[in-house]
């Protein structure tokens, strides 16, 4: 045998670290941000029936927007890795614009943002915490991203008043229902030991051990 093909036995062993992706985080992501983008598109078609109903003061709309920073929400929950909250949001920005929205390609740029938003106030916990106000507060900086960047694109011309209180509506929106909707989402998928393979589904079998 080659000296050079020689095992080096002194050779330090390298440990996967925290932030190490495997291939199932990978793939649960992807799949997570596939699912939703189906979901996402479905909400399209539900909210332009339910904005009607804020004709009359169209920056309540935002109140109905929160259930799009679900994918990014859920896979930061789920897979707690720099990266999966917005490959997530991402890949369902995606998905949702292939399918088709009445927004275009301008749904991508909106995936990025909300996802950026959630990365932000997980970074700030250095991906340590996961708990619902965690998840609350990752939806709030999300919704703020998206509003501003709504702003210039959709409603432009409102006033300040009009686009504070959409960014007010969005941000309650996605608090409720991604943050903490999407804590008791993930909460329910490890009791079903779906995510057995991940800290969230430990930790739920750590609780209820007999």
């Amino acid at each position: 045998m080659p000296s050079s093909a020689v095992p080096n036995a002194a050779a330090p062993v390298r440990r996967a670290g925290r932030f190490d992706y495997r291939t199932i985080d990978l793939v649960t992501a992807a799949t997570l941000g596939v699912a939703f983008g189906v979901a996402y598109w479905g909400w399209f078609l539900a909210y332009n029936g339910l904005s009607a109903a804020f004709t009359a003061y169209q920056p309540a709309t935002g109140l109905l927007a929160g259930p799009w920073l679900l994918a990014g929400v859920v896979a930061g929950l789920v897979v707690r890795k720099p990266g999966a909250a917005l490959l997530a949001e991402l890949i369902a920005a995606n998905v949702e614009y292939l399918i088709g929205n009445q927004w275009g390609a301008s749904t991508i740029v909106s995936g990025l943002l909300q996802g950026l938003g959630i990365e932000i106030v997980l970074a700030l916990v250095l991906y340590r915490r996961f708990g619902v106000l965690v998840a609350a507060a990752g939806a709030v900086v999300a919704a703020g991203l998206e509003s501003v960047y709504e702003w210039g694109v959709y409603f432009a011309d409102w006033g300040l008043t009009y686009q504070l209180v959409y960014l007010a509506c969005f941000a309650v929106s996605g608090a409720l229902v991604a943050g903490v909707g999407g804590y008791l989402l993930v909460r329910a998928l490890a009791s079903t030991g779906a995510l057995d393979a991940f800290a969230v589904g430990r930790e739920h079998r750590e609780r209820h051990a007999v």
